[in-house]
Formats: C-alpha cells, structure tokens, sequence
C-alpha cells in the first residue's frame, strides 16, 4: 500500500483534538498532532505538533464557535506544511439505536445521527458540525464515523434492556456507554494476554468504568447518555431518579416552558453537578488536590465521592465477572493521579487488588500492584487516535 496519510478528528463540548498518521504499508506512524481548546472562553489555544515534539503552531486566538475553531484546523491542514489526508476518521459518542456499526459517512447519515443529539447531548452537536464542514472543506476525501458506543455493543440484552415500558425502550432507550473506542485500545494495547476478566476505568473529566470478558464489553457503567454512571466533572452519574424530579418541579415553579425547565435540567445534571457541584470549586482533580491539602472540607467530600463510587463500580463488576484477573487504570485521572489510584484501591483487598505503593508513585505505562496481588493492577494511557486509524484503514478496504 502506497502512502495513506489518516486525519482524526475528535471534538469535545469545548475543544478539537486532532492527529495526522501515516497508515501505509502497515505503518501507524504518528505524524502531527494538534487541538483547538477553550472554544467559547476567553482562553481559546491552537497548537500543532509533529513527531518529535515540536511545536509547529502555538497560538491563542479569539474562538467564539466551533465554526471559526475547526476553520482554523483545516485551513492549517489545508496548507503545504501538511501532508493532504487520504481518509478521515471521526470520533462520535453514540449514533443512536439505528447507526451502531463504524461506516463511512454521508450526508444521510450525519441527518441520522443528528437526530438522536439527546443521546450526548455535549458531543454530538459539536460531532455532527464537524463532519458536515470535513465533507465541505476537505473534498473528495473519504470520511468514517468510528463510536464510542461499537465497543458495548456485546453487552448481554440483560445490561441493555433498562426497567423503564417497553415503548421507551422501543424509541431506542438502552446504555450505549462512552469512552468505547478507549477501552478498545486497551484490549488492544494487552494483546495477545488479554485476561479472561478484565475492568478497564476510564477516568477523566468523563469517567466511565466497563466489565471485559474475553477482550468483549459485559457492562458499562454508562448508560443512554454520558450523564449516568460513575460521579464525573461535572455530572451526576448515577442518581435517584426522584431528584431530577425535584429539581424539575422547582425549575417549573420558576414560569418557565416545559423545554426551558428541560434544558435548565440538563444543565444541572450534566454542567454543574459531580466534582464541580459538590466541592463548589472545580472540575478539575489537580486543583481540588491542591483545595485538599489546604484544607478545604468541600474539596474533600467531592473526591472522596469521586472515589468511592468507583470502589463500589469496581465490586458491582467484580460479581458480575465472576472474580478479576486485571484491573486497569486509564484517562486523564486514571493516569496522573496517584492518589485516586490509591484511595480507590485502598478498600479493595478482599477483591485481590493491593497496590505496590512505590510503583503506584511512577507516573505513565506501568504495573503498580505488589508482588503478592493476586489481581494484577496497571496503568495504560489510551490510545484512542491508534484505534480510529486501524478503523479507518478496515473500512477503507471495504469501499475500495
């Protein structure tokens, strides 16, 4: 196979990541890669790197929409700097009950996916934009939609079905759970010793965890949208459903339409809930650790939520595995933070899983169980980019 530049694109609520690979002759060589931040802030950043690190591109411009801040992404890929992509890979959340497989993309199917935007209602808008303007933009190039939610399609119909009436699930309520293409790469990145039992946790500013038999999803802690689950940044996770009720009816008190008091809702539930909500300071672990070691009670509270809901994830997926060979850290947290690491595992001895505490103190790729553990523990940064360009060159050979 000749040259085959693959361009990834991966939008956020807020940012565009972006990387440039070479894929042919088998290569995965990462070639450049970059991100818009801060898109609707005063804080807007656009960065380009190559391989070795090099800054290409540092700038901080005005980025009020996520219009000019993928402009900006194209017009500088666009450019002689930067090898014309001969594909290119799209991360989506979900595509709703009707587009479950990774494909390539049509105008058709963005109007499909478009229409099931409550599913991830902080991606998908940003997701389906993006696509529209690649096809408009970069012309002539193949474009494929890789999801979150392929990787959980192997759930068992017994985690999918939700205890709702049937003609709600009939409209396509089920879990179709995030941070999928994540998880793959670590199936991906274990082979080939991948452990019969295995629960991956995806910990960021989104935090997920999932139950893996046999390198195949059982369970996901995600449900039909981001929002449930674990406690994340900004989100609720999992929540008795009587106090979205509540919140619901005092919002109504206030005179607003039904629509309004919904989309106030999601604001809570969604923006202003998790770390944030409870500490009343941040989102972010690396301040709320530094609010803690200052004393802050709030700051507190939050992570100790943060990481006893995990614990609690992490035996809920212990019984339904049937024991555990390997638990792995991932994600921004899940890589960086070692205290997290440590407080989720602090509890879980009568699992098997004790922490090495020098080896948990390394930072990046390593095992930092002790010796005597007899649940394995690692940390693997996901390499979600790697696995949109394997996708990518599949389905490539599919259209050629």
């Amino acid at each position: 196979m000749p040259s085959l530049p693959v361009l990834v694109l991966n939008s956020g609520s807020s940012s565009i990541k972006f990387s440039v690979y070479e894929a042919g002759n088998g290569e995965r060589t990462k070639l450049h890669e970059g991100a818009v931040d801060g898109i609707g802030t005063d804080l807007g950043k656009f960065w380009i790197k190559d391989a070795e690190g090099k800054k290409l591109v540092d700038r901080t411009p005005d980025l009020p929409t996520p219009a000019i801040a993928f402009k900006l992404v194209a017009d500088a890929l666009r450019s002689a700097d930067f090898p014309t992509p001969a594909a290119i890979g799209h991360r989506m959340v979900s595509g709703g009950p009707t587009v479950l497989e990774n494909q390539l993309i049509t105008p058709a199917l963005i109007d499909e996916m478009e229409r099931y935007t409550a599913f991830a209602p902080l991606h998908t808008p940003i997701a389906v934009y993006i696509m529209r303007e690649a096809l408009r933009l970069i012309p002539g190039v193949p474009n494929f939609v890789c999801l979150d939610s392929y990787f959980h399609r192997t759930m068992p119909e017994v985690a999918k079905h939700m205890p709702i009436p049937e003609e709600y699930s009939a409209m396509g309520v089920r879990p179709y759970g995030a941070h999928g293409i994540s998880y793959e790469s670590i199936v991906y990145q274990l082979q080939p010793n991948v452990p019969e039992r295995l629960i991956a946790a995806h910990l960021g500013n989104g935090a997920s965890i999932s139950a893996i038999r046999n390198g195949e999803c059982l369970d996901t802690s995600m449900g039909l949208t981001p929002t449930g689950g674990i406690v994340s940044g900004t989100r609720t996770g999992d929540i008795d459903p009587g106090v979205l009720l509540f919140i619901l009816r005092k919002i109504a008190e206030t005179g607003v339409s039904a629509e309004e008091a919904a989309d106030k809702l999601e604001t809570v539930a969604s923006k202003k809930a998790g770390l944030l909500g409870m500490s009343e300071l941040s989102n972010d672990m690396r301040e709320l650790r530094e609010a803690i070691a200052q004393g802050n009670a709030k700051a507190r509270l939050a992570v100790d939520k943060f990481t006893w809901t995990i614990a609690k994830w992490i035996g809920s997926f212990f019984a339904e595995l049937g024991g555990l060979d390997m638990l792995v850290f991932t994600g921004g947290i899940g890589v960086n933070d070692i205290a997290s690491r440590a407080e989720i595992c602090a509890g879980l001895g009568a699992l098997g899983i004790v922490l090495d505490q020098e080896r948990n103190s390394a930072r990046g790729p390593a095992t930092i169980s002790a010796e005597n553990s007899p649940v394995t523990v690692r940390v693997i940064p996901p390499a979600e980019d790697l696995m949109i360009v394997n996708h990518v060159v599949r389905l490539m050979g599919q259209i050629s």
